[in-house]
């Protein structure tokens, strides 16, 4: 009998790379990368430090120094002053940066309604829950020093 948890590994980083080449191809309709569509997405809401970005993308500090720096010499993004703290400058959306991100999302909506066609919604649903509740097993494991194996 097959291991159906390494089946279902293989197959989420099949999808991932999948799901990763259409990104790109979503954000270079805006002459963007994936990288920097995900940054201005995850400033979108509120203002963050390049750390604090970071953290929610789960990628290193260094990588989204350097999509934030080209962010904002691409007048999309703007470092602001950050109250909490003067060595840390907030990353904030700009009205351009706001305006291709609008773009970009809309592109990335048409995309997704053709992805799915004949993929119910609950479908959908499921996947998302069942792939939520082994994200959470995973941070349970990391949290507890063990391997996701161990």
């Amino acid at each position: 009998m097959p291991d159906e948890m390494a089946l279902l590994v293989a197959d989420v980083f099949e999808a991932a790379g999948l799901l990763r080449r259409s990104g790109e191809a979503i954000a270079a309709t805006e002459g963007q990368t994936q990288a920097r569509w995900q940054l201005l997405s995850v400033v979108s809401e509120e203002s963050l430090t390049v750390a604090q970005a970071a953290r929610r993308l789960g990628i290193s500090r260094q990588g989204v120094q350097r999509v934030a720096n080209d962010l904002v010499r691409e007048n999309l993004a703007a470092f602001e002053p950050n109250p909490e703290h003067r060595g840390s400058p907030l990353l904030a959306l700009s009205p351009s940066g706001h305006r291709v991100l609008k773009k970009i999302t809309a592109r990335a909506t048409e995309t997704h309604r053709a992805l799915t066609v004949g993929i119910h919604g609950d479908d959908i649903a499921q996947t998302r829950d069942l792939l939520h509740r082994l994200m959470e097993q995973l941070r349970h494991h990391e949290a507890d020093g063990q391997t996701p194996s161990g």
